[in-house]
């Protein structure tokens, strides 16, 4: 079975034609010194946060490095009821659940489940600046998906499910701490969800049926993210004024579990 996560299912509704090049022809783009730096602050953030929440022994906040010692005080500071001791709760970090639907495999990871008699959360650690819509962030795959498994896979209603995004990241001034964006579901959101899952999977796999004979499809010319797309060139996309490399897309780094 094809396995497919959030990022998947994101660069295949933004970019058909990407997701055959980075998916399928397994092609991949240099990552910056910046890029890197990023990605493994984020990863040691997640790895203290689990090691934290199995009960394990992490040294004392002040021996580690001051970006994520701060970081991790400004949030259980923020959200003192995340981590308090409860009895009633089921707490599972990064937890993997996996769901087949039309010969998919669909893959997620919560960095924090939390089963209550009544509800579950689902919390995700976000180490980058939180998006200025929320819109956005309510029709990214990863809301949608991992809202979408949890309600199919448990015996929780749609309404007793939510969704909690933490932007973890504060500065020394205090003037950037931990704020967060709480997503609840629905009945409705769920068979919407559903809809759109159905079809953007139907259509994978009739694009699939037609590879490589067939390229997958492009998005139009005019789309302004063909600009900044690290395969422009061999999509024949290509701007000259355009850095030969541009910024690493988020949605193209597949989740690991910890």
């Amino acid at each position: 079975m094809f396995h497919l996560s959030q990022g998947h299912l994101n660069l295949l509704q933004t970019c058909p034609r990407k997701f055959q090049h980075v998916y399928l022809e397994q092609l991949s783009v240099p990552t910056s010194f910046e890029q890197q730096a990023r990605l493994n602050w984020g990863d040691r953030f997640h790895r203290l946060m689990q090691q934290r929440e199995l009960g394990l022994p992490i040294h004392e906040l002040s021996g580690i490095e001051p970006p994520l010692s701060r970081s991790m005080s400004a949030l259980f500071q923020a959200a003192p009821e995340l981590f308090e001791p409860n009895e009633a709760q089921v707490r599972q970090s990064e937890h993997r659940r996996t769901l087949p639907l039309q010969n998919y495999l669909l893959t997620v990871i919560y960095d924090l489940l939390i089963l209550q008699p009544q509800q579950a959360q689902i919390l995700d650690w976000k180490t980058y600046a939180r998006p200025p819509h929320s819109r956005w962030l309510a029709q990214h795959w990863q809301t949608r998906l991992y809202l979408f498994v949890l309600a199919e896979t448990s015996d929780y209603t749609p309404e007793q499910l939510s969704m909690i995004y933490w932007f973890v990241e504060a500065d020394p001034n205090r003037t950037n701490q931990p704020t967060s964006l709480t997503f609840t579901y629905s009945s409705i959101l769920h068979q919407q969800t559903k809809q759109d899952l159905m079809r953007l999977l139907q259509q994978l796999t009739a694009w699939k049926q037609q590879y490589p004979e067939q390229d997958f499809p492009q998005i139009p010319a005019s789309n302004h993210l063909c600009e900044t797309c690290n395969f422009a060139v061999r999509c024949q996309r290509e701007n000259s004024d355009r850095p030969t490399f541009a910024r690493l897309d988020v949605d193209t780094i597949e989740e690991i579990a910890l």
